[in-house]
């Protein structure tokens, strides 16, 4: 999917996850302690599960690979269930001891946004700092709707049914939105059965980092593009802080605006060509 795509499916998978996770606790009932923080922790805990492991497999789902998809869905979910059991007690603490509803939630809920940006950081392909700023931007306005709703609707069960829907659907938002906005070099699919889709690069992009692999393995490949003509591990890309420099690995050869290449450097707007698929590079500086 495109960029802008990108962000509406991260919303989407955002708010089914909160949608979930109200179900779960729902239904669950968490009655087992007249603790309120304690209640707090565990309901927060699994809301923080479902929101993440669904905002962690969006980058999967769109690129059709479902090895990132595990990864990322297990990992986000495991930070996600630890960063509700911290935020919905502390949006509660605070709100309890200074009657801060709409300031405790934002920062309750913001907190629990950052660390499902940082787990969406570490996964993805996108710099760890620019998830967790759209998580932390995310879960805070998300807080303060979660709060709105809740004061608005008289149905309490139906008001936080709402106020969750928003809330996962504000973090997904948030977290793809600064990921595309600040993002300075991407790859965009124009053909092939990935055609739309935008491979953010901006992590791989420093001098000194590690290189990424671009091929139709999921298990050899950071890219991953399913054409039977493309090799497990095609090529490679390596940043040097400026720009890109390809490197061919198959039998088969990478094309360069249809010019076959055995190294060569980047520039905006060329175009690469694997086995039947083909990408524009993309820059911004």
């Amino acid at each position: 999917m495109s960029r802008r795509m990108r962000t509406y499916f991260y919303a989407v998978l955002g708010a089914i996850g909160g949608l979930i996770g109200w179900q779960v606790s729902d239904v669950l009932g968490l009655s087992f302690t007249s603790n309120l923080y304690a209640s707090e922790a565990v309901v927060g805990a699994l809301v923080g599960l479902c929101i993440g492991l669904f905002i962690g497999i969006t980058e999967g789902l769109m690129t059709l690979n479902p090895i990132q998809a595990l990864k990322a869905g297990g990992f986000s979910g495991l930070l996600g269930l630890v960063a509700g059991a911290i935020g919905l007690p502390l949006s509660e603490f605070l709100f309890q001891s200074v009657g801060a509803g709409y300031f405790g939630r934002a920062l309750g809920w913001g907190v629990f946004g950052l660390l499902i940006g940082l787990a969406e950081g570490v996964v993805g392909k996108s710099q760890i700092w620019k998830g967790m700023l759209g998580g932390l931007i995310g879960g805070a306005l998300g807080g303060v709707l979660l709060e709105a709703v809740h004061n608005l609707l008289k149905d309490p069960l139906t008001g936080k049914a709402s106020g969750l829907v928003l809330l996962g659907a504000s973090v997904g938002a948030f977290i793809s939105l600064i990921v595309v906005l600040l993002s300075r070099a991407w790859l965009e699919v124009t053909s092939g059965k990935l055609k739309g889709t935008e491979f953010i690069l901006d992590k791989f992009m420093h001098a000194g980092g590690p290189a990424i692999a671009i091929g139709s393995s999921a298990l050899k490949s950071e890219i991953v593009l399913p054409d039977p003509d493309i090799a497990p591990q095609h090529a490679m890309l390596t940043g040097d802080g400026k720009q890109f420099t390809v490197k061919d690995m198959s039998m088969s050869g990478t094309f360069i605006n249809n010019k076959k290449i055995e190294l060569a450097r980047l520039a905006n707007g060329q175009k690469i060509r694997m086995g039947n698929t083909e990408m524009v590079y993309h820059d911004k500086r």
